[in-house]
């Protein structure tokens, strides 16, 4: 008999361990699959705005190409041509000068963003080079057209203020641009922005975060003003467990008990592992816990 109970224990220990186990590679593969989906949707915002700012370099060469051609066939008839015809050559190196620019900038933006990447393609980074080196090539090109003007005596002194209030009007869309992702990396934060408070019941009536309004009435959580100083603040993407280093709890605030788990650890204390962050602070941004 005693046989028969021993192998009946020694069965029950077994299937415990073995789903301990199971629970273990489970939450291990979750957390994986998290990991790679939250790479993978890192790796196409960058692939997207790589081709976006591809495109628009392809796009300045095909304008500077396109000028640079025209211009070539309007130099062969200058001589005793009228102002209208000069202007219109100026205009064009002027044109070919912008595009020169904004290209060196585009590619000065891809070489920062490769450089984010940690570890850079090797087709990226040969196709950064390829375009420094035609952004070179139209350098020696204009080099040799400003000396075909300067041999005309064509010159884009008139065209000097157009081309200042048009650098002007970039570098304010730049600072607009700037003082937009600031405000949306902003607005980002304080959308995920949450805080938490673990206390004993003393700290917490003191800093009038939990209350109670009479004799044998239910205790209310920030009812009134309260103090701040006892939370920590914490972004809800970067926090998946809250230590209580308490063996006895109790959450005063409302979340959803769908979103989390209460995991003892070895020494019996207790830890708040939250399974859905979005779920869990989607009633209240504050944790209150009691200890």
């Amino acid at each position: 008999m005693k046989t028969i109970k021993f192998y009946a224990i020694m069965a029950v220990l077994a299937l415990t361990t073995a789903s301990c186990v199971n629970s273990g590679k489970y939450d291990a593969v979750v957390a994986q699959r998290d990991s790679v989906e939250r790479a993978k949707v890192a790796l196409d915002s960058n692939y997207n705005q790589t081709l976006v700012i591809l495109n628009d370099i392809e796009g300045g060469f095909a304008r500077i190409n396109q000028n640079e051609t025209q211009m070539k066939a309007n130099l062969k008839g200058t001589e005793g041509a009228k102002g209208n015809k000069r202007q219109e050559i100026a205009a064009q190196m002027t044109a070919i000068r912008e595009s020169m620019d904004q290209n060196k900038a585009k590619i000065a933006e891809l070489r920062s963003l490769a450089s984010k990447r940690g570890k850079v393609n090797g087709k990226l980074a040969e196709t950064i080079k390829r375009l420094q080196a035609e952004l070179d090539q139209n350098g020696e090109s204009i080099k040799s057209l400003q000396a075909e003007l300067d041999q005309k005596n064509i010159k884009i002194t008139e065209l000097n203020t157009t081309v200042d209030t048009q650098s002007k009007n970039i570098a304010d869309q730049q600072n607009t641009m700037d003082q937009q992702k600031s405000t949306i990396k902003g607005q980002d934060t304080d959308l995920n922005t949450v805080w938490y408070c673990v206390a004993s019941s003393k700290v917490l009536k003191d800093a009038k975060i939990v209350s109670n309004t009479g004799l044998f009435q239910s205790k209310k959580v920030m009812a009134n003003a309260f103090d701040k100083k006892v939370f920590t603040k914490v972004d809800l993407r970067n926090i998946t467990s809250i230590p209580t280093n308490s063996k006895s709890i109790k959450i005063m605030s409302s979340h959803p008990s769908t979103s989390y788990n209460l995991v003892k650890g070895t020494n019996k204390d207790i830890t708040i592992e939250i399974t859905n962050p979005s779920e869990f602070w989607s009633v209240s941004k504050y944790l209150v816990v009691q200890i």
